[in-house]
């Protein structure tokens, strides 16, 4: 069988890189391209050579040259619920690139669109796709290092206007010119580092702790005049057993898929008799047990078969039957999202809130 999938948006600059794991799958092919605007799409239209009769700027018109198996969605997270909404009657299953939501509530929207369709929705985070942060798992399954007590997440990248697709990187110049008409920088469209990045650390954190909810979060942002997103944002989260950290950043001093920044993009986990580093795209983590309590390197796990990336992962389970787990999994998601909204909630009132339902 041939999976026709189509993607619709190209807001996020992920999609590029998604559209190139359909390319590359022996089983896939790219037969619709949406967006209002022809030259975003014209990138991928000329890299993977796509004939105009699989090219849309009117959204009916896509659907109606249907039917498609996948849809791949990349519009502004502000938008998800209602492209959700508008996609999930055609019959097709849905791959939500990250952030799952602007709001749990928009989330639950996503999730009752998606209801009664026999088709999934997953939620992809690309860090669930490294291979440190799954090895970390692992051992934390295996009980290396004891009950779970602590979840520290650091984060971010130079600002998202500073790479597009395949991590193309842009000038400087380029991306202050961008950034006045850009949704990643407007309130309204759900930009800023909070919504862009904490749900990586809430998503990834819940996914180590089992599916366990915080009790309440207190988050500080910054606030840089000019702008009215935030590009730097604390919480701290605390749980029954401890407390727990997830900072994100725009303005890292280097991208982390190139060279480490300092801090170390990633995770630190903390149990009751070990821990866990777990740097973004590292060969292996760090650990300390009781029993060895020096720092010792493990090797990273390689991805397991059928797990490659977000497309074969997805595309395999539609072929099973099978709903996404992990941090793929939108109940899952939806605790994630709790703890970011209350992060935001928290930002603007200045206070410590109890996780919003």
């Amino acid at each position: 069988m041939t999976y026709r999938v189509v993607g619709i948006s190209f807001d996020h600059m992920h999609m590029g890189d998604l559209l190139r794991m359909v390319d590359a799958h022996p089983e896939a092919q790219i037969a619709g391209l949406f967006d209002p605007d022809r030259a975003k799409m014209q990138g991928a239209i000329d890299t993977f050579k796509v004939p105009d009769d699989r090219v849309f700027t009117d959204f009916d018109a896509c659907m109606e040259a249907g039917p498609y198996d996948l849809a791949i969605l990349c519009c502004a997270t502000a938008d998800h619920a209602d492209m959700t909404e508008r996609l999930a009657p055609h019959g097709v299953h849905i791959h939500v690139e990250k952030p799952f939501a602007a709001s749990a509530d928009d989330a639950r929207r996503m999730m009752r669109a998606m209801e009664g369709t026999g088709k999934i929705m997953a939620i992809n985070w690309p860090l669930a796709w490294v291979e440190s942060h799954l090895t970390a798992k692992r051992l934390i399954d295996e009980g290396m290092i004891g009950e779970l007590r602590e979840v520290h997440f650091y984060d971010g990248n130079r600002g998202p206007l500073y790479h597009l697709a395949d991590k193309v990187e842009v000038s400087p110049e380029e991306v202050e010119r961008q950034k006045p008409d850009s949704w990643w920088y407007k309130r309204a469209s759900g930009g800023g580092s909070l919504l862009d990045y904490m749900g990586y650390g809430a998503t990834l954190g819940t996914w180590y702790m089992g599916g366990e909810a915080p009790l309440e979060v207190t988050c500080t942002v910054d606030e840089t005049p000019g702008i009215e997103v935030d590009q730097h944002a604390i919480a701290v989260v605390r749980y029954a057993k401890g407390l727990s950290k997830m900072e994100t950043r725009w303005g890292t001093f280097t991208d982390p898929w190139t060279t480490q920044p300092q801090p170390t993009c990633g995770f630190v986990i903390v149990g009751s008799d070990g821990t866990i580093a777990s740097p973004d795209y590292a060969q292996s983590v760090t650990v300390q047990t009781r029993a060895r309590p020096e720092r010792h390197e493990i090797a990273v796990d390689p991805l397991p078969e059928g797990r490659g990336n977000p497309i074969e992962y997805i595309l395999g389970c539609i072929a099973d039957g099978r709903a996404p787990e992990g941090p793929l999994d939108p109940a899952l998601c939806l605790i994630a999202q709790r703890i970011v909204d209350t992060a935001a909630l928290s930002a603007r009132e200045k206070r410590t809130m109890e996780l919003l339902p």
